[in-house]
């Protein structure tokens, strides 16, 4: 546990010093610089010597401890209270607000702090006015961690917190809490070196709150979006290395298995231990009589685990080389199980997935994961996703995403050649490598669930038709919704006037649609073309080039279209 607890300082660390946090940066040096120069409610010059240090401090204290009781409680509270995921956030922001205000008017400073007061049997120093200013922000600075914070979350949201779990939490608040109290000193130390600030206390304390407000508006508004997903997490490695995937995989619950050891960007085989058994599934597909298929059955073989979704166009883009590699080493004893784990509701229908694995030609057995107990067994995480078992049973090579197929290939080579001394194989498969590279938009969702890009962020009403707007301008990377639309937690269902806009960058863009109806699309006010929905919910293709470009692309969605997600090639 103690290495666990050392990756969680240095993930809360290096956190703390991560463009994430920027969003709160102004609000902790306000804290620091109004701490000396005036309290919430208070001049400076009726303040304790000490309290433009005690204050800062405060600010960072509440600011750990609201966020620890957050990850180990928050998320079990909303869900026994049945509130929107965004609830503590968006108490959050009104409590960062409602400090703005104690700032702006003194009256309501004073009574802000007049708890904390009668807890210190003393008048208010500014302390407790700072300690709620950190109650604020440890809610708005949940979004900026890894996963260390994600294991975290996972244990508040399925009740198994533990004294491991408290001691990582802690660890991870100590750790992001020394840049932030770095910051709020600053802050401190220049009120104090300024005289300009301390003469001008009245100001000051104007100015911050008038920060606090601006600040916490922009938050509300999602203005630092763009830069929160633009900028990628410092602490991504550290937190991936496999002794602490195992251990993280421990404190969730789910139990780790020897895959976790396993190099995903291992060129050559590797002994990653023994394939776990397919477990829960719940039909399958392309074998006798639909009969389930056991690793014991397999002993002798050499085996493909392909994790898959069939409306994931990386998936689909992955499908051409596992069929290929099936259909020419089949006869030489290669098998391919597509274990289909759903991300949406409509791919647990058994009857959707046999459709739509028969258009693709999939010929190999297909296991139904509705459950994700073999997801699970198999500690993944991501779609598509490769697990390659030698004749022996156990795991050799292991891949997540798209791309390397020459080498995943040459390993399946390798494996039939020593389960089969002497086989002569046939040459290797020429299917082309179709993954994108470069910059592009990221995977973009429309229900609220994961609705990350709409323009305004604010407007969505769940569970109920409601009118929306386009905004005057729309950023590259944004999504905007006009006419009646209905937003559910994983799509938005298209009513009266229904038009959708986005500004993409990519070669193509492709859209998973549900219902029956039109779409009449343009790509900047031109190319005007038409996509009849019905069947089966899918992936469409709506846009394609020659080369990624950037663009507007309007879509006139009729009645009782859903659309659930863009993905972008």
């Amino acid at each position: 546990m103690i290495g666990l607890v050392l990756v969680a300082v240095v993930a809360g660390l290096l956190a703390g010093i991560s463009p994430c946090i920027l969003p709160v940066l102004p609000v902790v040096l306000v804290a620091g610089a109004t701490g000396s120069s005036a309290s919430t409610g208070q001049a400076a010059d009726t303040a304790p010597p000490r309290a433009g240090i005690a204050r800062p401090v405060a600010v960072v204290v509440g600011l750990a401890l609201s966020f620890s009781l957050l990850i180990l409680a928050g998320s079990e509270l909303i869900s026994l209270l049945h509130l929107p995921q965004d609830s503590l956030r968006d108490a959050g922001i009104a409590l960062l607000i409602l400090v703005g205000l104690g700032f702006l008017i003194p009256p309501l400073g004073a009574l802000l702090e007049r708890p904390f007061a009668r807890i210190r049997a003393r008048r208010p120093s500014g302390r407790g006015g700072g300690f709620v200013l950190g109650l604020a922000l440890g809610v708005l600075y949940v979004p900026c961690a890894g996963p260390v914070l994600a294991a975290i979350t996972v244990v508040g949201a399925t009740h198994r917190v533990g004294l491991t779990a408290v001691f990582v939490t802690a660890a991870f608040a100590v750790g992001t809490a020394i840049p932030l109290l770095a910051v709020a000193l600053a802050g401190d130390q220049l009120s104090r070196r300024v005289g300009a600030l301390r003469r001008r206390a009245p100001q000051v304390r104007l100015a911050g709150g008038a920060v606090l407000i601006v600040m916490a508006m922009a938050i509300a508004f999602n203005a630092f979006q763009g830069l929160q997903r633009d900028v990628p997490s410092y602490s991504t490695a550290l937190q991936g290395s496999a002794k602490v995937r195992s251990q993280l995989n421990a404190l969730t619950g789910v139990r780790a298995t020897s895959l976790t050891k396993c190099n995903p960007n291992s060129t050559a085989l590797v002994e990653c231990g023994p394939a776990p058994q397919f477990k829960g599934i719940t039909a399958w597909l392309n074998t006798p009589g639909g009969k389930p298929l056991t690793m014991s059955q397999l002993r002798g073989k050499v085996v493909l685990v392909d994790f898959w979704t069939y409306s994931c166009i990386n998936c689909q883009r992955t499908l051409p080389h596992v069929e290929a590699w099936y259909r020419d080493y089949a006869k030489d004893g290669f098998v391919v199980v597509g274990v289909h784990t759903p991300e949406f509701a409509f791919e647990h229908v058994v009857s959707n997935v046999r459709t739509e694995a028969a258009d693709f030609g999939v010929r190999y057995p297909v296991a139904i994961d509705d459950s994700y107990d073999t997801w699970n067994a198999y500690d993944n995480e991501y779609w598509p996703a490769d697990y390659l078992i030698d004749a022996q049973g156990d795991v050799r090579h292991v891949h997540f995403g798209e791309g390397d197929y020459s080498t995943t290939e040459q390993l399946i080579r390798e494996l039939l050649a020593d389960a089969h001394p002497g086989l002569r194989l046939p040459a290797p498969t020429n299917v082309p490598n179709l993954t994108p590279v470069g910059e592009m938009n990221p995977e973009t969702y429309v229900g609220y669930d994961r609705l990350q890009y709409l323009v305004p962020a604010n407007t969505v009403v769940e569970n109920a038709p409601a009118a929306y707007h386009f905004p005057a301008t729309l950023p590259l990377g944004g999504l905007g919704l006009s006419g009646t639309w209905t937003e559910h937690s994983q799509e938005a269902t298209a009513g009266q006037g229904a038009e959708m806009e986005l500004g993409f960058l990519a070669k193509d863009v492709y859209l998973v649609l549900g219902g029956s109806g039109t779409i009449e699309e343009s790509i900047n006010g031109r190319e005007s073309t038409t996509v009849m929905v019905s069947g089966v919910p899918r992936l469409y293709t709506l846009y394609r080039a020659s080369a990624t470009g950037t663009g507007t692309l309007l879509l006139r969605v009729s009645p009782g279209v859903q659309a659930y997600d863009f993905t972008f090639g």
